[in-house]
């Protein structure tokens, strides 16, 4: 085939099972079904993908670039961990809108077996834990806090796709809980300094964008010289 309809045919059947996938997330599907909504033999599916698991691999990789293409359409704060509860945000948002690409993505579990895909989004997320710890505003390890924010909020996500229900009080709280333990608001209550500085964080327009920026870089260095 030349190369174009190649592609063509290749993006097609990725699209035919996306959509099957995302007709019954979870579900097994039918390669045979998928070809025959293409119009091609078996043959040409496996000559582009070499197996089922080829063609899985694929469709998640499809889903990891929409993820990432709508995440990117998100302006970034310039703080980190305003960034991490908005990219929180946006992480539920897709798993709530795309379920059959999620569920594929996050949802499949096997001993040793990690889509190599998963690897972007994780990696701008370890940058966010680095960048909020340069800051001195992390009380664990930044790789530490990344699996703390991933972990608690791909099962936030999974728990309302499976419900088939947003609970938006429910992913606020865990978000917001999460984000006290990696900085260590939670561990210290009593402290106003750590409890204004999120709070200014999280409601940027009080203070403004600038002066909310000065607020932590003031503070941050307060911190490094006690």
């Amino acid at each position: 085939m030349p190369h174009q309809i190649e592609r063509a045919t290749r993006d097609r059947l990725i699209a035919a099972a996306a959509d099957l996938i995302a007709r019954s997330p979870g579900e097994d599907f039918s390669l045979r079904t998928v070809c025959t909504m293409v119009g091609v033999k078996m043959p040409t599916l496996y000559h582009f993908f070499g197996s089922k698991q080829g063609l899985v691999d694929a469709v998640i990789e499809r889903g990891f670039d929409l993820y990432l293409s709508q995440k990117g359409s998100t302006e970034a704060s310039g703080d980190p961990i305003q960034d991490l509860r908005n990219g929180w945000n946006a992480h539920v948002a897709f798993g709530l809108e795309n379920p059959g690409f999620y569920t594929l993505m996050y949802g499949k579990v096997s001993p040793g077996y990690h889509p190599k895909a998963q690897e972007r989004p994780s990696s701008i997320l370890r940058g966010l834990t680095r960048a909020a710890a340069e800051q001195g505003r992390l009380v664990v390890d930044p790789e530490q806090a990344a699996a703390h924010v991933l972990v608690a909020n791909i099962g936030v996500t999974l728990r309302q796709i499976i419900l088939a229900e947003a609970d938006p009080q429910l992913s606020d709280a865990v978000r917001d809980g999460v984000i006290a333990t990696i900085t260590g608001t939670s561990a210290n209550p009593a402290s106003p300094v750590a409890s204004v500085l999120e709070y200014a964080i999280a409601h940027p327009e009080i203070l403004g964008e600038t002066e909310t920026q000065l607020l932590i870089s003031w503070l941050g260095r307060l911190k490094a010289s006690c």
